[in-house]
């Protein structure tokens, strides 16, 4: 993943926010639309494009576009920022790849407390039964 390059290929768009605000929301396109062509990157290899098509295939839209909305401040400059650390932070975590996880043996002293808590418990039990005579 070329972090460079990916950021040029990022497309942005701004929109009238809406919800509370007064005048302010009628007159000022704070909201930022993030367009980001996921099979066209050449900051993405082939492998990568095809995880973060599975992986986030619920966030790209049919024409292979991510698309990302951000409206949590009134300022452009800071929605457009908060918008781009948003969209790193979603491709990382898609890319980053699972540790492999590594099988272990149970340790001689787990398996003699496990033994003994069944005896324990079997002795219990057997304390329960009504005595045949």
């Amino acid at each position: 993943m070329k972090t460079e390059i990916l950021a040029s290929e990022l497309n942005f768009k701004a929109v009238r926010s809406s919800g509370a605000g007064g005048q302010n929301v009628n007159k000022v396109s704070s909201k930022i639309v993030l367009i980001f062509d996921v099979a066209t990157s050449l900051g993405l290899d082939e492998e990568e494009k095809r995880t973060l098509q599975t992986k986030l295939k619920s966030k790209i839209s049919q024409e292979n576009l991510l698309i990302l909305t951000c409206d949590e401040d009134r300022s452009q400059l800071k929605n457009k920022r908060i918008i781009i650390k948003r969209f790193f932070e979603m491709l990382d975590k898609a890319l980053e790849k699972p540790k492999k996880r590594i099988a272990t043996k149970t340790t001689k002293g787990a398996n003699e407390k496990r033994i003994q808590e069944k005896k324990k418990a079997g002795e219990i039990k057997a304390g329960r039964r009504k005595l045949d005579f």
